[in-house]
């Protein structure tokens, strides 16, 4: 059975911009009015996978990236250094949300893995 793309997230240096820039653009609503200050995307269509937009610290990178469910983190993360691939964040329990773990793949490319459970 093959690993599903689940969930797109956009990282950047300014919150506000990105969210007029994707509202304008698409008409997406994006709602980043909670205390991390993630903005949730609707998209607003059917189909497709919902993601988020965010402003990260001043030390983290920006990028546009894609998450994958995978049946377990640990594994695919193990795989991936095999591969090539640099882990970025490890396996990452949100609290009241998924478990993530981002990685970037032997050319640079951002990959987001959520556990599936």
């Amino acid at each position: 059975m093959g690993a599903p793309v689940v969930w797109f997230e956009v990282a950047g240096r300014d919150l506000d911009t990105l969210k007029s820039f994707y509202e304008t653009l698409f008409g997406w609503k994006v709602d980043a009015n909670n205390p991390m200050r993630y903005g949730m995307v609707d998209t607003g269509a059917e189909g497709g996978i919902p993601g988020g937009i965010f402003a990260p610290a001043d030390d983290a990178d920006e990028y546009v990236s894609f998450y994958v469910a995978v049946p377990s983190i640990k594994a695919a993360l193990e795989q991936a250094e095999r591969l090539g691939a640099k882990v970025v964040q490890p396996r990452t329990e949100i609290e009241a949300g998924p478990t993530v773990a981002m990685l970037d793949d032997p050319e640079g490319h951002r990959i987001g893995l959520i556990e599936e459970g």
